[in-house]
């Protein structure tokens, strides 16, 4: 899966912009909530995680093992709960314009194939990697050593981090589409720019790439 993206990227001297896709390209938590509550259950946002937060209708609090096949059974119907992020299609098929755009999903690759269908189906068409493997090798492995500029965004600050220290260079985005959730979130430290929403990323990597000044906004 990897090398074929390796492939594609291989003679490219445009920058290269890596996106995870779980609320930064695709709504998830709103998404998560509407099918818990299909099975009698909610997300309550009392803390920045899943895990406790989710309770069945009585109140019970649903064990690790119960949101585990929630999370499962979500991922193998995604298509029929997802949607795309406030402004992402729009805002990635302007910087398609002058850059190389990769999709990084921290997703059991067994469902890649859900997720690619839904990805055409609302407009993403990039490359996608499907893996739970820590994301900064992978990122370092899409970088190389073309000596292009890069950026990488996400919504949980331990993949910004696994990127920071295997990319250097790389301009690091923490990017969350849920708003609530958002506030929770623990600080994602050094060298990593928050962003409130996909136009507020745009401005930061169209500053970081430089040759994308003259694509319009």
């Amino acid at each position: 899966m990897i090398d074929s993206v390796l492939a594609s990227l291989a003679s490219s001297t445009r920058p290269l912009l890596v996106c995870d896709v779980d609320e930064v390209v695709l709504e998830f938590l709103d998404p998560f909530h509407a099918y818990l509550e299909s099975v009698e259950h909610r997300l309550h946002p009392d803390s920045f995680r899943l895990h406790g937060n989710v309770r069945h209708f009585s109140g019970t609090t649903a064990t690790d093992e119960a949101v585990e096949a929630f999370q499962e059974e979500f991922f193998r119907t995604q298509d029929k709960w997802q949607k795309p992020a406030r402004h992402a299609r729009e805002t990635l098929d302007r910087l398609s314009v002058g850059a190389d755009i990769v999709l990084l999903t921290a997703m059991p690759p067994r469902h890649r194939g859900v997720r690619r269908e839904l990805l055409d189906l609302l407009g993403f068409h990039f490359p996608m990697i499907a893996t739970e493997e820590p994301k900064g090798p992978v990122v370092s492995q899409l970088i190389a050593d073309r000596g292009v500029p890069a950026a990488f965004i996400d919504d949980i600050f331990t993949n910004l981090h696994s990127v920071r220290a295997h990319a250097p260079d790389c301009l690091l985005i923490n990017l969350m589409a849920n708003d609530i959730f958002r506030s929770m979130a623990p600080d994602p430290g050094e060298r990593v720019h928050k962003a409130t929403s996909w136009l507020e990323a745009e401005r930061l990597i169209r500053s970081h790439f430089g040759s994308l000044d003259q694509v319009t906004m």
